[in-house]
Formats: structure tokens, sequence, C-alpha cells
């Protein structure tokens, strides 16, 4: 593959070509630190091709519903979004109060409603205070400096706001992949509350856009797990305004779409990693490799399976080197295992060869899992598929943010 791929320094949501942002504190979420945000803009200087991926549970949020409904057209030219308040589980009040900050958010912008989509994230339950949103939208003033202002309005209970850019050199011209997110608990593989802004200056084929997205979560975002919940508000959404200097429209089968592929990959890879780092009260960032099995399939649901575990969680949190729960979380779930020929490593240190325990230093594998990132190597020995998936460790500060999270 022909291409130069690279993270950009400071790279944002609106480091590509034509794209804006802008954010306030409209005082929806209780103020407790300095230059506190919690709504805002993303916009395009020209009408975008956009696609989406959306929460797969089964109770959605109001603006996942409209958002769907919007992007039908396979066009967008902004989103606006909110934390501390999901919009979900209020009725249909819920639906008429995004579709009012839409309409909102177009007339601050001069654009029609139907091209505007949103996003909210924060307490279930609770209808959004409409006032402090009007109020807050008139103030939101869009800039290509603005896509850091959206990196931290997005945070609810992340600790630090989660941003990159690739820049991408080729042949047929360069174009920049930029993007923030949001996300820190109640994350689990299926869009792991998550939210995501991609944005593109690339010519990319409507078709191709779609599936890149569904691609590139499916070895990034979707293999991240902080505690095993499924949001009813995660969106992850892409938009591609073509203004790059690129020959001709990046379509399916062609080189120049195996090279925007994977500079996606790589940078929602990266934000997914980020995600994983900053989960709720943890201190380490856990990646489970798992290698040999039978399958791609296979290969993600065990990595997926050990990701999510909460007796692996709490064991790399207590630097306890209990192997035995990681292979007890392969064995169960559900695809094909065979014990004899097992092999697993922390770090670089063997502790199962062929299934059965190999001689090691558990101070040794303890300080390994006392580290920031703690690598977990799990090969099956059945075939040539592998993945990758990520988590992090399960502390009592955790409990601590979850147990007094409305209160």
């Amino acid at each position: 593959m022909d291409g130069e791929i690279s993270f950009i320094t400071s790279g944002t949501v609106t480091t590509p070509q034509g794209f804006l942002a802008g954010a306030t504190y409209a005082g929806l979420k209780k103020k407790q630190v300095k230059d506190i945000l919690d709504l805002a803009i993303l916009s395009a200087e020209c009408p975008c091709t956009g696609a989406a991926l959306f929460t797969t549970n089964r109770v959605k949020a109001a603006p996942v519903v409209l958002s769907r409904q919007r992007l039908q057209s396979g066009k967008v030219g902004a989103v606006v979004v909110n934390s501390g308040c999901a919009n979900a589980c209020v009725g249909e009040e819920g639906i008429r109060d995004a579709a009012e900050m839409a309409d909102l958010a177009a007339r601050n912008l001069g654009v029609s409603p139907d091209t505007v989509l949103v996003a909210s994230t924060g307490v279930i339950g609770r209808r959004l205070p409409m006032d402090l949103i009007k109020a807050g939208i008139k103030r939101i003033k869009v800039s290509r400096d603005g896509g850091h202002e959206l990196a931290r309005a997005i945070m609810t209970t992340d600790t630090v706001p989660k941003e990159a850019a690739v820049a991408v050199s080729s042949d047929n011209g360069n174009f920049v992949i930029g993007g923030a997110v949001k996300g820190s608990g109640m994350l689990h593989p299926n869009l792991a509350t998550f939210l995501c802004f991609l944005t593109t200056d690339a010519p990319v084929e409507p078709e191709l856009l779609k599936h890149a997205l569904q691609k590139a979560a499916d070895v990034s975002f979707n293999m991240v797990s902080i505690d095993g919940d499924t949001s009813t508000n995660d969106m992850a959404l892409i938009m591609a305004d073509g203004m790059a200097d690129v020959t001709g429209t990046i379509s399916p089968g062609d080189h120049q779409s195996e090279i925007f592929q994977e500079a996606l990959n790589r940078i929602c890879i990266h934000l997914a990693k980020s995600i994983a780092r900053d989960g709720e009260g943890a201190n380490r960032l856990i990646e489970i490799n798992v290698s040999g099995a039978a399958s791609f399939t296979d290969a993600r649901q065990v990595a997926r399976t050990i990701a999510t575990s909460s007796l692996v969680k709490t064991a790399v949190h207590g630097k306890d080197p209990n192997w035995g729960r990681i292979l007890a979380a392969a064995g169960r779930s559900g695809v094909e295992i065979v014990e004899s020929r097992i092999g697993l490593s922390i770090g670089n240190i063997c502790l199962v060869k062929a299934g059965c325990p190999v001689s090691f230093d558990e101070a040794e594998v303890a300080k390994i899992m006392g580290n920031s990132e703690v690598v977990i190597n799990l090969d099956l020995n059945l075939g040539r598929s592998e993945a990758t998936a990520w988590g992090c460790d399960l502390s009592k500060e955790y409990v601590a943010i979850n147990s007094e999270y409305t209160t």
C-alpha cells in the first residue's frame, strides 16, 4: 500500500479543511471545574456526505432516533451535541426537544434543519432544560480552532478530552481525517456512553464511507469495554466534504480506498485506546491480543470476553498474576478452545504453554501488571486469525463514581 499516514500534533475534529466547531457552558452540568463546557456545534462549510453507526441497545435516546431518520439522505451539514443530559426515556417530548435543538443550531448556522443531527450524553430519564439549550446555542460561535472546545464539551466522567487527526500523503493527493470522542463508563462493544465525531476532507463515495466506518469500528470502538454496559446514546458519525486536493472520488475497490481505510482504522484505534485508558476510576489500560484462532470472529469473541471479565479486570487492578481467570474467560466465550494447545503470556513472560503452567517469577509478573499498560497475549494455536481488544482495570473509584452518579 503506497501512502504515508502520520498523526498531526494537536490534531482534532476541525483539522481537515472545511470544518468548524464551537462550544459554550449552558449550565447542563454541575459546574465543578474551571472552563467547563457542555454544549457544542460541529459544522461544515459545504454539504457533506455522512455515515453513522448507532447504539444496538433496544432502548434508544431521542437524539439517536432523530439522527438516524435524518441521515437516511446520506447528507449532513452539522451536529449539535450536549453533555449533562442524555435526553433518553422521556417519551415524545424527547423527540420534540431534539428536533428543537437541531432547529436552533440550524438558525445559528444559517442552514437547513434537515441537515443538522443531534447527539446527547449524560443522565437518563431527565428532560433537556430547553431554556438553557436555547440560550446556549445562541452564544456558540464556530471556528477552525473550535474542535478542541467540542472535545471538552462532550465529556461527562471523562478526565481528559480525546481527539486526534492523521494526515495522508499519496500519489493521488493528500487528505486529513480528524476526530473527537467521549467515553469513560457505560461502555461495551457494539458501539462502546460513547460519542464519536469524525471528519475528513477526502472525497469519498457514500457507500464506501459507510462501509469504511463499520470496518474501522469493528477493529477499534467495538473492541473496547469498560464495564459491559451498552449505552442508549452511542453514536459514531463521519462527515466527508471532499475539499482536499485528491484526484477523483475514492471508491470501493480502488487503491486509494485501501489507504483511506487504513488511515481511518488508525485514528479510530488511537481514539478507542484513549477511551479504555480513561475508563472510570481506571489506573491501567489492558490490551488483549488473541492469536491462533480458527476464525477472525472467534478471535474477536475471545478477546472481547476477556476484556469484559470483572475477575480479570480486578486481578489487573491488584497486580495479581492469577492467570486462571484469563483462561476461564476464554473458555466461556462460546468459541472453539482446545485446552492442551493454549499459550499465555503477560507482557514478555510466558505463564502457560500447551495448556500447562510453566515456572515464572510472580514478582516480575506483578511488576508488569503494575504498568500503565498491561498486555495479555493468548495463543489458541488453532488457526491463523487474530484480534485485539482493550479494557481497563476495575477499581474502588469506579464503584464510587457510579454509586453517586446522579447525587
